[in-house]
């Protein structure tokens, strides 16, 4: 439970619960409440609606300026004790408190959004109340942004649960309460599920427990702060892909037995307007070196977790040059499938070995997208995800295999 509880109006149930994460978002949590706010006076009149804001303890008046945002929709505030920093430990505060609430539905949004809208909620929240389990949003997205997605994500998860969700890696989703049980089961927790890899767990979850699933169209990209985006890229690669490796032991009997994938229902088509993503930079000389640089670092691992067949790819690859750089689908598939084998077979330092071995590999699979598409339209380029999503597909017998 929550170290610390706010609950200003008492509120002790709610037919929409909205939840924010945060970590010191004093410059934006007035202004995502707001909007929050507005898309549940807009949209949801007749319903009891609540917004919690989950911190972890934030110093910078977080928790002040969400409870004095304007709006009138009630505000329960938690947070987490002193010390205790996480995503995870946020979302989970929020789910144990939105089942006291006994709700028809549940929202996250992240607290440093700066173009989040009001149709947002509608649009996360009205599936719900019509029958999906899960909803994942659907954003305008440049063709370089969010590599790790395209390019592992989102085929690895289509490929072992067998449904077609674009983008399951973000911070916002709406979902049913009949998952909340799932979601609260503690064997189900670790520590990668209590930081980066929290947003993938609450999407593989879901797709793992047979629920209706619906991606909704937002209409707009989704703009952040601005980070810096190789700040946190290999506690996020780490995290993300051990959070998924983890839960392929946990769903073998359920993954094991999908052949094929199936699209997901669509939400959102009635927007008219759709804003254009903001431009991406790829630095590909330096996504090149990277790729070199892995040679020196993890040959001998790559040599021990994968297939025979696997490394003289690799060094077939490497030896091609950066000007016709190329890295097939069904290589990077195979070297994914065999590092799950490995991982599953690791503990500690062996596994943070593994991950960090696979860095590399990963960023020449996103050099040689960027060096198939830099000519092609956003349309063009989603196309040559899907043909690689089947390419994945095409492959699930050799991971059958290998697992058992």
């Amino acid at each position: 439970m929550a170290f610390h509880e706010e609950n200003p109006r008492a509120v002790a149930e709610a037919d929409i619960v909205v939840g924010i994460p945060s970590l010191n978002e004093v410059e934006s949590i007035a202004r995502t409440t707001g909007q929050v706010d507005q898309g549940l006076t807009q949209y949801f009149p007749d319903l009891k609606c609540v917004i919690i804001n989950c911190d972890n303890h934030s110093a910078d008046g977080t928790r002040e300026e969400f409870l004095s945002a304007p709006g009138n929709v009630p505000r329960i505030y938690l947070s987490t004790a002193p010390g205790v920093y996480g995503k995870g430990h946020n979302i989970r505060n929020f789910l144990e408190k939105a089942r006291e609430l006994s709700p028809k539905a549940l929202v996250l949004v992240e607290a440093d959004v700066k173009n989040i809208a009001p149709v947002w909620i509608r649009n996360l929240a009205e599936p719900v109340l019509k029958g999906a389990g899960f909803v994942c949003p659907l954003y305008v997205r440049h063709k370089y942004e969010a590599t790790l997605t395209s390019s592992t994500i989102y085929p690895l998860l289509r490929c072992l649960y067998g449904r077609r969700v674009r983008q399951p890696h973000v911070g916002e989703c709406g979902f049913s309460p009949k998952l909340l049980d799932t979601y609260l089961d503690p064997s189900l927790w670790n520590e990668s599920t209590e930081r980066f890899g929290i947003d993938i767990w609450l999407a593989n979850v879901a797709l793992a427990s047979r629920v209706p699933i619906v991606q909704s169209f937002m209409g707009a990209p989704k703009v952040h702060r601005v980070r810096d985006p190789n700040a946190h890229l290999r506690v996020m690669f780490h995290e993300v892909l051990s959070t998924i490796f983890d839960l392929m032991k946990v769903y073998p009997n359920f993954w094991g037995q999908v052949k094929w994938s199936k699209p997901s229902a669509l939400f959102g088509t009635d927007l008219h307007e759709v804003e254009t993503p903001l431009p991406v930079d790829i630095n590909v000389n330096r996504l090149y070196e990277r790729f070199i640089e892995g040679f020196d670092r993890y040959f001998s691992t790559w040599e021990r977790a994968f297939g025979q067949m696997v490394v003289p790819k690799i060094q077939e690859i490497r030896s091609i040059g950066l000007q016709h750089f190329s890295f097939p689908a069904q290589t990077w598939a195979t070297i994914l499938f065999d590092a799950a084998v490995a991982y599953g077979r690791m503990a500690g330092p062996e596994r943070e070995e593994l991950l960090d071995a696979l860095l590399p590999l990963y960023l020449g699979r996103v050099l040689s997208y960027v060096k198939r598409t830099e000519r092609m339209s956003l349309q063009q380029a989603e196309e040559l995800i899907e043909n690689d999503c089947m390419i994945f597909e095409e492959n699930k017998p050799y991971i059958i295999k290998v697992w058992t």
